[in-house]
This record gives structure tokens, sequence and C-alpha cells, in this order.
């Protein structure tokens, strides 16, 4: 089990590593890719004190840089769930499980927001994970609902197991390689069933289906973790960067505005001293 598990790749999970390194506490770092995709598009950033005019490009370097430096490595995987289970948390990410004494949501802020009805049956039809859950679905009908073009390999795996795999494919350029696939070039609006999912809802018509695979590099908080406060899609924490669940910290966009790299790397150095501060209160 691991003292600090931290999640996300931005400027908050760096710098929440880096302190989590310095402060010589065993952590995993969890992200869906190595470097944030926001930092690297960054076209310039002039308030990083020590970095005038620098690019997102240049920035998401010396991030790298700086924690292979330290021998701080990155485990990818998108997490799909974080579970109290009592002065421990449990981890689930691609099909693999972690222990952690604490977390650190570095998460971001998410860019769409859940589709009606997504949250209310998640688990009941609705899944995020196509290892863990695909196996359910060997010779019923799903849809999927795909972000992002490196889960690509995900939708086929389900394709294999599934009788029909209905495809949402959420960005240009696709290359589903499945021939039960069937490509639907078109936007869900919501979810419907009734214990569980039933159908997608489109703009002109509905898809009956047996579960939904919604794949995507970034999940809700409020649906990341159970119990969590979030208020107008940010969450909550105080000074100390702690959320109202202990041994649950938070820092960077997800916690609020302003949107800034140096405020997330701040908030990041806080929640790692903070975890470590919750450790030692522990024993």
């Amino acid at each position: 089990m691991y003292d600090i598990a931290i999640i996300g790749a931005g400027p908050a999970g760096v710098s929440a590593a880096i302190n989590a390194k310095i402060l010589n506490k065993s952590y995993i770092w969890l992200a869906s890719r190595p470097v944030s995709k926001k930092v690297e598009r960054a076209e310039l950033i002039k308030n990083y004190p020590g970095l005038p005019d620098v690019t997102g490009e240049q920035l998401a370097f010396v991030f790298k840089h700086h924690a292979e430096s330290m021998g701080i490595q990155l485990t990818e995987g998108v997490v799909t769930g974080v579970y109290d289970l009592g002065g421990r948390f449990a981890l689930l990410a691609d099909n693999r499980d972690f222990e952690a004494r604490t977390v650190i949501l570095c998460l971001g802020v998410e860019a769409a927001k859940p589709l009606e009805g997504e949250e209310e049956f998640l688990g009941r039809g609705i899944s995020y994970c196509a290892t863990c859950d695909g196996a359910l679905y060997r010779g019923k009908n799903i849809a999927v609902v795909c972000t992002d073009k490196r889960f690509e390999h995900e939708i086929e795996y389900l394709c294999s197991l599934a009788a029909g795999c209905t495809v949402f494919p959420m960005y240009r350029d696709y290359e589903i390689k499945a021939q039960n696939a069937k490509i639907v070039l078109k936007n869900p609006i919501r979810y419907e069933g009734d214990t569980r999912v039933r159908r997608v809802v489109l703009k002109d018509g509905a898809l009956d289906t047996d579960g939904v695979f919604i794949l995507k590099s970034a999940i809700s908080p409020a649906t990341l973790v159970h119990g969590l406060r979030v208020e107008e899609g940010h969450i909550v924490v105080d000074r100390s960067c702690a959320t109202n669940i202990a041994g649950i910290f938070a820092a960077g966009d997800c916690t609020g505005r302003p949107y800034q790299y140096v405020k997330a790397a701040g908030e990041g150095n806080v929640a790692a001293h903070s975890a470590a501060e919750y450790i030692a209160n522990l024993k």
C-alpha cells in the first residue's frame, strides 16, 4: 500500500509527485497520459516565476525532465473509481487495483459535463472501463461512446465480445478495425432506462442497448469519488487542500479559479505536505 496516490499529470500533479518524493513518502502517480495536453498546447505563459515567456511545450518538457531527474515515474492509466475503505483508499485504473492511505486529486477541469443519465446509470449498465466490465456483455448489444482515438483498441476489444456494437466516435479520423462495429456520427444527448440503462437518446431518435461504455480520459470528480463535495463543477477544499473526505486532497484547476499553472503547482505542493501530515497523525 502506498502512502499517497496522485491522480493527474498537470502542474498540480507534477508538483505533488515531486514533493511526495522529497517528503520520502511512497506514492503512485497515475494519469491518462505522460504530459498534460492542456499544458503542451499552451501558446505562451508569461506568469510562471523563473520561466518568462515560456511556451506550453517548453514547460511540459521542463516538468517531465524535473520528475525524471528525481527518478519519479508516472503510471499511465485512466482512474475510473476511488473508494473509501476506512483508513485507506482503493483506486481502480484500467483493470488494475491500487491502495493508498491518502489521495491527491489533480484532475484539471472536465471540458464536457456528464450527459443526463450518465451518473444515474453508472454501475447500472454504464461503465467507464472496457477491460473491467466488457466480459459482462458477451453476446449482447452495446453502445460505445469514445472521445479519444487512443481508446480505439478498447473499442475493438468490446466489439470482439459483443453481438452488436454501435460506436459513437466523438473525434475525427477514426480507424476502428472491427467487423461488427456500426459507426454512428451523431452525438448522444442523454441516457434513459429504469433500474438500469436501456437506451441512448439522440436528437432524431433512440438506440436500445444492453449497456453503454463511455471511454474518455477525464471523469467528473463527483462520479470518481462517491460523496465528494463539489460546487459548480469544482472540488471544495480548505486552505490545506483537504476535501470533505478525510485523507483525500485536491489541487489545481479542479479546485476552482484562477486556472493558472503557477496556482496549480502551489496547490500541489500544499496538498503533498497536507497528505504527509495526515499520514503522520494516523501513525
